[in-house]
């Protein structure tokens, strides 16, 4: 332990004694306290008081956040900080300059340590924010600019830093540093932590005193690949999907590999460096199913107001799930709906959350962002999902063919939207295996519905669209059918109207041939209908078409990387 007369922040005695009862170890008055803090201060050497030709002292402010919970400042990480911080364990900073080379020629010249500031008697605030520190630096000629400087963070816990300024730079004025970084002590790292200025450098024009910097830095982002990863670490690595099972629970639990092969080297996951399972040397260990501790570079984990507003919403789900479950388990058909009635019931009922400008001032006062999402001031009912916008004022807007349209083209996946370039479409599956996939639709099936064009003449003029997911689902159809899950493979054909919006044609829903593969598709097409049987069946097609959509998005677009490759070359 280092002696309190030697510490970097105090030069005798007195000042522990200070910066003690500033804590509030021992009671005493406002006066006494000014009293204390006035005979604690150290005279100003001459040095000290007058810049010495060519070395001044740098004033800079600090901006960061102290470690949290939450909504909340971690009050027990802030009093062993301040314990530290009696101790001569504070957060200190060096310059390192730009210009100017150490005597070894590699890296840039530096500068004195210092430490910032006041930070026993800064009041820690019960709320998580920003707190503004300063920090005195020393600075000469033989500085010159300085280009980044080097963090040291010897307290109990991480601090977020934001930004360092520093002001009057002979020559250059401000220079700002935006770090946006989790800093922990220092014996998490193996590597000093440094930022450097808000100044960008192309490879070939980095200043020399700063290139192996720059170099080590890079080095410490990559990793080197061995080992778990843990909160501290700053490792942007990537590994193969080989924790999609649990071969130590038995062979059914076991998982293929996705990504790895030279055939197939995606999809990829960041890298955790998780212990291997005991059964497949090849495959690394889950986390518990509820676990949120799943490494991701700190500096990429939520924030904290993104987390609780994360959390807020993730109880509110939990409870309005939960609601409607146990109603279901009084229910003959568990977990389905039976009338469109169920479905409205959702959103419909419960308490309505009171409203109005005082309500509103009260919550704008909450400082906790998890309580703001959790008392909500605008309307929505207690226990209730919030009404979709579609059916705030029509409840039956969903079911028409234009809100089909809008939604598929406004929604997650409308890149998969191609233009119709031959008609009738045709497959892409191998006929030697998958026989006949092409489509069975027909012109005479759509074209009374293209404002008076006809297929050639749409096609020409880019009328006409598809959302194509036949190939991309046929291959699988049987596996999928045969569990409580069915599906079908969907061609939807969408029209450009002259006002810019879209309109289905036709949906063709298909299936496996029964007696094999080899036979070919079998296909219906359904046309636009709004009455009767047609205009149920017409509504299902349009459902199947949707779930479809929802389905590729989740599992292709969102979540596999097949490269250039189709989807159904991707899993075997």
């Amino acid at each position: 332990m280092p002696s309190l007369l030697t510490s970097p922040h105090s030069k005798n005695l007195g000042y522990f004694s200070c910066r003690a009862f500033s804590m509030g170890f021992c009671p005493v008055s406002e006066m006494m306290q000014k009293v204390m803090e006035m005979f604690c201060k150290q005279p100003k050497t001459k040095a000290e008081g007058n810049n010495v030709e060519g070395r001044r002292k740098i004033k800079g402010t600090v901006v960061l956040m102290k470690k949290n919970v939450l909504d909340f400042t971690d009050i027990k990480a802030s009093f062993l900080d301040r314990v530290h911080e009696l101790l001569g364990k504070g957060v200190s900073m060096q310059l390192v300059s730009a210009v100017h080379q150490d005597p070894g020629g590699l890296r840039g010249k530096l500068g004195k340590v210092a430490y910032l500031e006041k930070w026993v008697t800064t009041i820690t605030p019960l709320t998580a924010g920003e707190t503004l520190f300063t920090v005195t630096l020393e600075w000469d000629e033989s500085m010159g600019f300085p280009g980044a400087i080097i963090i040291k963070n010897h307290h109990h816990s991480q601090l977020y830093l934001k930004t360092v300024t520093l002001e009057d730079i002979p020559g250059h004025g401000r220079v700002h540093f935006i770090c946006n970084s989790w800093v922990y002590p220092t014996h998490r790292y193996k590597y000093d932590r440094v930022f450097f200025s808000n100044k960008a450098y192309l490879p070939c024009q980095t200043p020399e005193p700063l290139r192996l910097y720059r170099e080590e830095e890079l080095i410490n982002l990559r990793g080197n690949g061995k080992g778990e990863l843990k909160e501290w670490d700053r490792v942007y690595d990537y590994d193969y999907y080989n924790d999609l099972g649990s071969p130590d629970k038995g062979e059914e639990y076991a998982r293929p590999i996705l990504g790895g092969t030279e055939e197939y080297p995606y999809p990829r996951r960041g890298r955790t460096g998780r212990r291997k399972t005991k059964h497949d040397p090849h495959s690394e260990q889950r986390l518990a199913l509820i676990s949120l501790d799943i490494y991701v570079p700190r500096d990429e984990r939520f924030g904290h107001l993104k987390f609780s507003d994360f959390l807020a919403y993730a109880l509110k789900s939990l409870v309005q799930v939960l609601l409607p479950e146990i109603t279901s388990l009084c229910d003959k058909t568990i977990n389905e709906f039976d009338t469109f009635e169920d479905v409205l019931n959702l959103y419909e009922g419960g308490i309505k959350l009171p409203n109005g400008p005082t309500i509103s001032k009260i919550r704008d006062h909450v400082p906790w962002e998890m309580l703001k999402e959790l008392v909500r001031n605008d309307g929505e009912r207690l226990l209730k999902f919030p009404t979709p916008d579609v059916i705030k004022a029509d409840k039956s807007a969903w079911r028409t063919d234009e809100e089909f349209a809008r939604e598929m083209l406004a929604g997650v996946n409308p890149v998969i939207i191609s233009r119709l370039q031959e008609f009738p479409p045709a497959s892409k599956l191998d006929p030697k295996v998958y026989g006949n996939q092409n489509s069975s639709i027909r012109k005479e099936l759509i074209e009374d519905n293209m404002d008076g064009l006809t297929i050639v003449q749409a096609i020409k003029s880019n009328k006409l669209y598809i959302l194509d997911h036949h190939d991309a689902l046929m291959p699988y159809l049987r596996r999928i059918n045969s569990t409580s899950t069915k599906t079908y493979a969907s061609r939807t054909v969408l029209f450009l109207k002259d006002d810019g919006t879209l309109k289905p044609l036709t949906i063709e829903l298909s299936l496996p041939h029964p007696q094999g593969d080899r036979h070919g598709a079998v296909s219906k097409v359904f046309t636009p209908a709004e009455h009767d049987v047609e205009g149920s069946v017409w509504q299902l097609a349009k459902a199947y078409a949707a779930v479809n959509d929802s389905g590729y998005h989740q599992l292709v677009s969102h979540w596999y990387d097949f490269n250039s490759k189709g989807f159904h070359h991707g899993i075997k």
